[in-house]
């Protein structure tokens, strides 16, 4: 393929239909590093191992043509019982958003960097799952803990400041649309 064959996984359209979203997996579950996608060479690469006895507990990514404040595309995690492969791209929808600020290590300015949680559309064994409240508040805890846990080394100082409604998120997603670069393609 020539470079200019090769989709840019960052440009896929954000939305499916109003309730339903990509996710671009970079980290799937198990994973002891954190991936990230580069999009200059369009490949999956290493950005860092994560701490000692650390793994993601499910696939994390990031939603294409979208912009956080943190200037990366919306991270998401997708929170099912499946493993995906880095560059997998998994239809979703919202449960919530943990809104979180950290202290970005260049700038050392305070900084939103909000958590998407969703559930693949095509997983029947979370289809009870409408909300973070459907999932125990357990469950919750150890996704601030692992959160918090994540960046421990990387001077980021993350501070956990609450937990959005599905409606939060989807209007996350929307609103980070708006803040895509020139080169990326909303929809």
């Amino acid at each position: 393929m020539h470079g200019s064959d090769v989709t840019d996984l960052l440009e896929l359209p954000t939305f499916i239909d109003q309730d339903a979203f990509r996710v671009v997996v970079e980290s799937p579950r198990g994973s002891i590093v954190k991936l990230k996608y580069d999009a200059d060479h369009h490949v999956i690469t290493l950005s860092r191992p994560l701490i000692a006895g650390l793994a993601y507990p499910y696939d994390w990514g990031f939603v294409p043509s979208t912009r956080a404040p943190d200037g990366d595309p919306l991270d998401a995690i997708v929170m099912w019982d499946g493993v995906s492969y880095p560059g997998v791209v998994l239809p979703c929808r919202a449960i919530a958003v943990l809104r979180v600020e950290q202290t970005n290590p260049t700038s050392h300015q305070r900084e939103r960097n909000d958590r998407l949680i969703a559930i693949p559309t095509k997983a029947p064994r979370s289809e009870g799952i409408r909300s973070v409240t459907d999932v125990s508040d357990r469950i919750r805890r150890e996704l601030e803990q692992f959160f918090l846990a994540v960046v421990a080394f990387e001077g980021k100082e993350l501070t956990i400041l609450d937990w959005g409604s599905p409606r939060d998120a989807l209007d996350l997603v929307s609103a980070s649309q708006g803040r895509t670069s020139a080169t990326s393609k909303p929809v």
